[in-house]
């Protein structure tokens, strides 16, 4: 399959207090979790960050995209999908803990004819957890050129496909304290 990997790592981490990437559950960095995990499904992995350095050493083999500053999850996603060359993208958030490989793999199997699948909980859509053609760019660009920027108003506003999930705690998000609790032993 025609396929590459976007890992957003360039967040602040305000709500936890501590970069969320290097945080680690079973000894293993929330980022290097995340890049093994889309190593099922392709070895060409992008990393968009604003802290190329302090990365680096826990994950080997991606490409870097470098912010000068942490922008917001669509800005970073729209220039990352500029760069890559594959049809398909994978699109994934650096603190997804509970993500599985094996789980990603069968996704790529619900690809279809709309240019995106995205995985949707009750209430809204989970775009740091999607495949996106990359045909879906001019429309993303010309949303932010708008000055917009929430990723819920643009699927909305999109043809989108639901990612089937059969277990929704793999969709499960660290972004507290409180959220490191639950997935710690």
């Amino acid at each position: 399959m025609n396929l590459s990997a976007i890992v957003l790592a360039g967040g602040n981490s305000s709500r936890m207090g501590q970069d969320k990437a290097l945080l680690e559950i079973d000894g293993v960095p929330l980022l290097k979790r995340t890049c093994d995990a889309a190593r099922h499904c392709t070895d060409l992995i992008y990393i968009v960050t604003s802290w190329r350095d302090r990365y680096e050493p826990m994950v080997s083999d991606v490409q870097w995209i470098e912010e000068s500053s942490p922008r917001s999850p669509i800005v970073g996603f729209a220039e990352a999908l500029e760069q890559v060359t594959t049809e398909w993208v994978l699109l994934l958030a650096c603190d997804l803990p509970r993500l599985r490989g094996e789980t990603l793999k069968q996704w790529t199997t619900q690809l279809a004819e709309v240019s995106i699948v995205v995985a949707k909980t009750e209430q809204r859509w989970e775009p740091l957890c999607g495949f996106y053609c990359r045909d879906c760019l001019p429309s993303l660009q010309r949303y932010i050129a708008q000055g917009q920027r929430s990723f819920q108003h643009w699927l909305d506003a999109e043809v989108v496909q639901e990612l089937v999930v059969s277990d929704r705690q793999i969709l499960f998000n660290c972004n507290t304290p409180d959220d490191l609790k639950q997935c710690l032993p």
